[in-house]
């Protein structure tokens, strides 16, 4: 796939001090007797050590390769038979250091968790609703080349095609970390196939996406202000679907948040499924809450709603897709439709990495 973008822009930072003080912390903590009172809190923390160690030992491998490289070039300087050794020193720690560089992206407390993705059809009727499930395929397809794991926890199907909305749960090292650069508004330019004078349509589609909650503790429900429906399971699933009340859906009175869950075979699997989404989207509520207060403390504007369109599939009269935030295009849709986004991702979350240190495109 041939892309273009705007220009090359710095990756995160990393800190191997500050790793390895974080590091030294996390094995004391494992060292404590009373580790395994919490055996779930106890295997955060020995996952969590463990791939710190790993980070800490590759990043320490390539600076001790880096220095040992720096020693060589003066040698050759002295010696052109080593011009050669160097030149290969070289390009296998550039190929190495291009390989691992892509994790300083995922700095966030939230990046390595599993995702729950969301995508809702815009106004513009089936052409949407179509337009959302055509998404909801194209992430299911990255997935897969990703090998994480993908689930449909809930859909809402369109009265005659497509899906007005669905929430699909993407379990893999990293899936939020990837997932979170997809928020935002996406268009879509077709030739509709549903409009018989063939006219071309412009149709949108939401994306939200929010880390899973890992710890009870991290987000504690008051069943005082949930509300709890059950109702009948909608759409295609057999005999089981519209015979029984299976489908669970709670809504969070004091801020207004629905999780609902209807893929299940029980009430009780699905009353599972929608506390996990809800316990999701207080998280996201939460940590966003936290980021307008900041804003708002360094004098940016918060801007309310939906959110800016981000990125345009344009099918007709040319093909291209367009990331508005970073100017990543390429001209190869069907690619791009077919799962193939991390170009777009990874500009994406080096925008929010230079942002974050200050620095420029």
């Amino acid at each position: 796939m041939t892309w273009s973008t705007a220009s090359e822009r710095p990756r995160g930072g990393f800190d191997l001090d500050a790793k390895t003080l974080t590091l030294a912390g996390l094995d004391e903590v494992a060292a404590r007797p009373d580790l395994w009172d919490d055996p779930r809190a106890a295997q955060r923390t020995l996952r969590r050590a463990e791939r710190l160690r790993e980070e800490i030992e590759l990043w320490s491998g390539l600076q001790a390769r880096a220095g040992d490289l720096l020693e060589l070039t003066e040698m050759a300087q002295q010696d052109p038979d080593f011009a050669a050794s160097v030149d290969a020193e070289y390009e296998g720690l550039l190929a190495d250091y291009e390989r691992q560089r892509t994790d300083l992206l995922f700095g966030g407390p939230y990046d390595e968790r599993d995702a729950l993705l969301t995508i809702s059809a815009g106004a513009g009727g089936t052409e949407a609703t179509d337009w959302a499930e055509m998404l909801l395929r194209m992430y299911l397809r990255w997935a897969e080349r990703h090998r994480f794991a993908s689930e449909i926890v809930d859909q809402l199907e369109g009265e005659q095609a497509g899906l007005k909305s669905v929430t699909v749960g993407v379990h893999g090292r990293m899936a939020y970390g990837w997932l979170r650069a997809e928020r935002g508004v996406h268009r879509l330019v077709r030739i509709s196939p549903f409009d018989a004078q063939k006219r071309r349509q412009t149709t949108f589609a939401l994306i939200e996406v929010v880390p899973e909650v890992e710890d009870d503790a991290e987000i504690e429900l008051d069943w005082d202000e949930i509300r709890v429906d059950t109702y009948r399971s909608q759409g295609a699933g057999g005999q089981h679907v519209n015979k029984t009340d299976s489908a669970v859906r709670l809504t969070h009175l004091p801020t207004g948040i629905v999780a609902q869950s209807q893929n299940e075979r029980s009430q009780i699997q699905n009353r599972e499924t929608a506390i996990k989404v809800l316990k999701a989207r207080l998280l996201e509520r939460r940590l966003e809450e936290k980021e307008a207060e900041m804003r708002a403390i360094r004098g940016e504007h918060v801007e309310a709603g939906w959110g800016n369109q981000i990125r345009s599939y344009v099918l007709h009269p040319y093909q291209m897709v367009k990331d508005l935030r970073t100017q990543v295009e390429t001209s190869n849709t069907g690619s791009v439709l077919d799962g193939d986004l991390d170009a777009f991702m990874t500009a994406e979350l080096e925008r929010e990495a230079t942002d974050q240190t200050g620095g420029g495109a």
